[in-house]
């Protein structure tokens, strides 16, 4: 137990002997044999169920639907590191004051849903079509409205004068995207009863601006957005979530895939700190070796960028040592067997090469008058042999 790690001592100072060698058994077991391909091994077991995988759309039904990618779609986007979900969605939980009830609930999804000036404000252009008429009701925009140059009240609507065509173009296109209220990019939300809480969730993503919301929790509110992960919550909480998406969608799909080789996946995509995809844009593209990167894909480019810049390639990888016809550096390739000089009870001295030469000559010398001495011997005898065969003979006569 002492060859453990300290984290699993601590865990497992209190099993009774038997329970301890159950888990040294099971521990064992678990553990890769030195210079294993780990990655190669993660790639086949990820990648074969992978094939088999459909395309399924999940559809959260209620009063405003969300569609959730699932299945090798999700698969593909989650790998590549897309920095934009084809459907983003983010699962909004609440705090205690307003989990409880469907009312308190709707006050979040109020203040989160965006608001903008055209979405509670009627327009048209008069005739003259310089002059441009809003109508609203809504506090925020009044408000708005009110803060532009040359405009005018006239009987509940507002008269906003301009002098060209160009300068009125200009201002709409602004008013067209002007915020009252919300989070950025939120459009569209639902309340969904999940076991005994209410739980918000939303059609786009914006994780910095929802957690700064009032009533949101912000220990169990997250996003398929992987890349928003990353910048609002930092790399570690990136990784996770590759982990959990990943596992999300075999799971659906019924795949019993070890989450160690998900794990080693999500540790190679983010080990630069940033989010990598597996692909030629990622990991693939950024290897150190030139002919590993040619293998790839590019072939032409990669092996021309290399001639300009005079790259060396250190030759460590799988690919490069397979194309050059060397022992790949895994498993038994990686092993190199040495001698103990001790081990064997005498030291190896160094040999001058003449004096190997000679000894070696003298060696050969001495071998062949042995096999000339054995031959002779071996004539004399068999010719002892037929004499004594003939005396025999004579003698029985």
């Amino acid at each position: 137990m002492d060859e453990l790690p300290f984290s699993i001592q601590e865990k497992t100072r209190e099993l009774t002997p038997k329970k301890k060698e159950q888990f040294l058994s099971v521990y064992d077991k678990a553990r890769i044999t030195p210079w294993e391909a780990v990655g190669t091994v993660a790639a086949q077991s990820i990648g074969e169920p992978g094939t088999q995988m459909t395309l399924r759309t999940f559809h959260y039904a209620g009063v405003v639907e969300v569609s959730v990618p699932l299945g090798l779609p999700r698969l593909i986007e989650i790998i590549d590191a897309r920095r934009v979900p084809k459907n983003p969605l983010t699962v909004i939980y609440l705090d205690e004051d307003h989990r409880q009830t469907k009312k308190t609930a709707s006050q979040v999804s109020e203040r989160l849903t965006e608001v903008q000036l055209f979405d509670v404000c009627d327009h048209d252009l008069l005739e003259d079509g310089l002059t441009l008429r809003l109508r609203t009701q809504d506090e925020d925009a009044k408000e708005l409205i009110e803060s532009l140059e040359g405009v005018t009240k006239q009987r509940g609507s507002y008269l906003v004068n301009f002098e060209s065509q160009v300068e009125l173009q200009k201002t709409f296109k602004k008013l067209d995207r002007k915020k009252l209220r919300g989070v950025k990019g939120i459009k569209r939300t639902f309340i969904r009863k999940k076991t005994d809480e209410y739980v918000i969730y939303v059609e786009g993503s914006n994780l910095k601006s929802i957690l700064k919301t009032e009533g949101v929790d912000t220990q169990r509110t997250t996003t398929n957005d992987l890349h928003q992960i990353r910048e609002t919550l930092g790399i570690e909480a990136a990784r996770n979530a590759i982990i959990e998406e990943a596992q999300r969608v075999l799971d659906d799909q019924n795949i019993g895939v070890d989450i160690r080789h998900i794990m080693l996946v999500a540790d190679r995509m983010t080990i630069t700190g940033d989010i990598q995809a597996v692909g030629r844009q990622g990991i693939s593209g950024s290897k150190g070796s030139v002919l590993a990167r040619a293998a790839f894909e590019e072939t032409e480019k990669h092996i021309l960028n290399a001639a300009l810049y005079g790259e060396v390639d250190p030759l460590m990888g799988v690919a490069e040592n397979i194309i050059i016809g060397q022992p790949i550096p895994v498993g038994t390739g990686k092993v190199v067997v040495t001698i103990k000089p001790d081990a064997i009870g005498r030291s190896i001295k160094p040999v001058d090469v003449e004096d190997a030469k000679s000894t070696k000559s003298k060696k050969k010398s001495t071998q062949k008058k042995s096999a000339k001495k054995k031959t002779t011997k071996k004539k004399t005898t068999k010719k002892k042999a037929a004499k004594k065969k003939t005396t025999k003979k004579k003698t029985k006569k």
